[in-house]
């Protein structure tokens, strides 16, 4: 379907290019609608002198360009599917229309043409609605880009010719232009496009970031770590091409049938026409009767039941941010009874945060004079427990002082002079003499730069063991600080859980009639405390990607049909055994995001229960519809057959109930049709 877009921008930042804003199809664009509208003119400009007995030549000629306007196309693609040895409905009534105007009932031909061009415009305007519903997502990334040469020299390049290793430039208040790592400056960006994060985050060198997303304030120099059409907004581009060519299997169903259903409808007719005639009916009661009944028993309405409510499902799911692949996929979500999650990434945020700052006593150091000292011994550090304290400081508002002679070895430590005093921070196992923190979760990445640090001066009276083994049995990653070779406190670091989790089992424990179930790679007395603050009973604990499979086979062959949710490459093969995979698309990995059947782009846990009853909701729309065509069809074949069903009413009864079934599926284009997320 051809479709010319409103290329409308929205206002930017001085001094920047203006952005897209996502593109709406008109109406009038689509070849469907000016058909329709052309047809519906002739007829409205031919039923004045048609009904006051004007001149036949002016009428006959105006109903003669309707059934043109608005009968051409359905007849066009109705040959073509002839010549491939398929009935179609739209050559059908193209013929119902024909042999209408045959038999003198020329008004009631040109109603048909009128009604059915109608219909297929709204179907079409529905379609690419849709369509653009999806497409406002996925028109993110600039069309240019500032790609920086060896020289220094910079060049406008379209950005679908940037290579990997190229470097561009992306100025304040820009889209940049493709997936990669920052090589210089820094800035914030807001990624709510692809995270769902609702507030920018901080981009500095060695940070990586995503085509589409905007440039705040400060400049970035990005070198490209993907061709444009491996970026995540490529990959959700095919993913919605792959939505739009994939049919659901009850699709597929009443395809099969329709062709059965359309050559049977016609000998059918046929009869209708020859039975009556040959016990002494006249030649046009019997056309007509025969007529009315090819118009009234085309299964169009039953063909049009199952998409529309898919489509728009899918569609509604992409606006909330969980992109589906396929109407089959749509489908196959409604129907889970149960459900399987991966902890860390997906229960979990899959990030470290500092979840204990505890100081010990008689040190003179309050909470927040110990996060500072570790923020700022840490600040030089890339690892991701040292982004934890830093991050953790800066949200607390302290200021930094300056690290000196920083120093890290993985495994050990890290050490730095921070306002004149050796501050270290390691693990314990590493900086206490203490042997029993040996069992304590080193720091992988912290080291202690003098050998004495391995033999810290502890006082009985300030042993920080009690605390370490405090926050080991809570779950987190101790992290020892010494000053001048004194402990002086201990941190604590952990995978915190999201917010929504708890809310996501109790719903999807609703919505299945049985608790999820845990699956995961981590050690049983991590998973076991994370299942038990989200209501998770059932742990499957040290799990090899196979025997996640293996799980997965077993409860299928027992009828269960499998939701599994995972993030990392370890839960793809589990992911592609399962009924139904999702992936959470900020912290999954290219494997789980390709193998996923669908995609939690927002990183949101809440939107799988809410596109779960979202896809039930569909599956009942789909139920309503082929009743409601169904009901239409038998009432109006009973009427032709065993009375007398005028044909314009005949027309007016299967066509509404073709727009009926239509517009019935599209009420989950509604943003109200959105279940509201479980939250916590």
């Amino acid at each position: 379907m051809s479709s010319s877009l409103d290329q409308r921008t929205a206002p930017a930042p001085e001094g920047s290019r203006p952005t897209p804003l996502p593109r709406r199809t008109r109406a009038y664009a689509l070849p469907e609608v000016r058909w329709a509208l052309a047809a519906l003119g002739l007829f409205l400009l031919a039923l004045p002198p048609y009904l006051l007995g004007g001149p036949a030549w002016l009428w006959g000629a105006l109903f003669a360009g309707a059934y043109a306007t608005g009968g051409w196309e359905p007849g066009r693609e109705g040959l073509k599917a002839l010549r491939e040895r398929t009935l179609d409905v739209d050559l059908l009534m193209v013929v119902a229309a024909l042999g209408a105007a045959a038999i003198g009932q020329v008004l009631d031909g040109a109603l048909l043409i009128v009604i059915f061009a109608t219909s297929g415009a709204l179907e079409a305007v529905a379609t690419a609605r849709t369509a653009d519903s999806v497409r406002g997502l996925l028109d993110l990334a600039p069309a240019t880009a500032t790609r920086l040469l060896a020289d220094g020299a910079e060049e406008t390049v379209d950005a679908g010719l940037l290579a990997v290793g190229d470097t561009v430039l992306v100025r304040p208040g820009e889209r940049i232009g493709a997936d990669g790592e920052v090589v210089g400056g820094a800035s914030e960006v807001d990624q709510a496009t692809i995270t769902g994060e609702p507030l920018p985050v901080a981009k500095e060198t060695g940070d990586e970031v995503f085509a589409g997303t905007v440039n705040g304030t400060g400049a970035l120099r990005v070198r490209v770590g993907r061709e444009p059409s491996d970026s995540v907004i490529a990959r959700i581009v095919r993913m919605v091409e792959e939505a739009s060519r994939t049919k659901a299997p009850t699709q597929l169903f009443i395809e099969k049938v329709e062709q059965r259903y359309s050559v049977s409808m016609v000998l059918a007719t046929l009869a209708v026409f020859a039975v009556p005639l040959a016990f002494g009916d006249d030649l046009t009661s019997a056309l007509l009767r025969a007529m009315t009944f090819m118009i009234v028993a085309s299964p169009c309405a039953v063909v049009l039941s199952t998409m529309p409510p898919l489509l728009s499902a899918i569609a509604n799911a992409g606006r909330h941010g969980v992109l589906a692949k396929s109407a089959v996929v749509m489908e196959r979500l409604g129907q889970v009874d149960a459900v399987a999650l991966d902890k860390t990434g997906t229960l979990t945020e899959g990030t470290p945060r500092l979840t204990d700052v505890r100081p010990l006593p008689g040190t003179g150091l309050d909470a927040d004079a110990l996060l500072r000292l570790a923020a700022s011994a840490e600040h030089p550090s890339e690892h991701p427990l040292a982004r934890a304290v830093v991050d953790a400081a800066r949200e607390r508002g302290l200021a930094l002082a300056p690290a000196d002679a920083f120093a890290a070895t993985p495994g050990r430590g890290v050490t730095a002079t921070v306002e004149g005093r050796r501050i270290e921070l390691g693990s314990p196992a590493r900086l206490l003499p203490d042997p029993h923190h040996a069992r304590v979760h080193p720091h992988p990445d912290t080291h202690a730069a003098h050998p004495e640090a391995d033999h810290a001066r502890v006082h009985p009276e300030n042993d920080p063991a009690p605390l370490v083994r405090e926050l080991e049995e809570a779950g987190s990653t101790a992290v020892a600080v010494l000053r001048d070779g004194e402990p002086v406190g201990v941190l604590g670091v952990a995978d915190r859980l999201r917010p929504d989790a708890a809310a996501t089992v109790a719903a999807l424990t609703r919505l299945t009639g049985r608790a999820p179930v845990l699956l995961t790679g981590d050690n049983e007395r991590a998973a076991r405390r994370v299942a038990g603050r989200v209501g998770i009973t059932d742990v499957r604990a040290g799990l090899l990607p196979e025997e996640k499979v293996a799980a997965v086979r077993a409860w299928e062959a027992e009828g269960r049909r499998v939701l599994v949710v995972g993030d990392g490459v370890n839960d793809a093969p589990a992911l592609a055994a399962a009924h139904c995979g999702v992936a959470m698309g900020r912290a999954g990995s290219d494997l789980a995001l390709e193998t996923a059947d669908a995609v939690v782009v927002r990183d949101e846990l809440a939107a799988v229960p809410a596109v779960v009853a979202l896809s039930r909701a569909a599956h009942r729309l789909v139920v309503q519809n082929l009743v409601i065509a169904g009901a239409f069809i038998a009432v109006l074949v009973a009427w032709d057959l065993f009375g007398t069903l005028p044909l314009p009413l005949g027309v007016a009864g299967h066509e509404g109930s073709t727009v009926l079934v239509g517009l019935n599926g599209l009420r989950l284009l509604r943003s109200t049709a959105w279940p509201r997320p479980a939250r916590g």
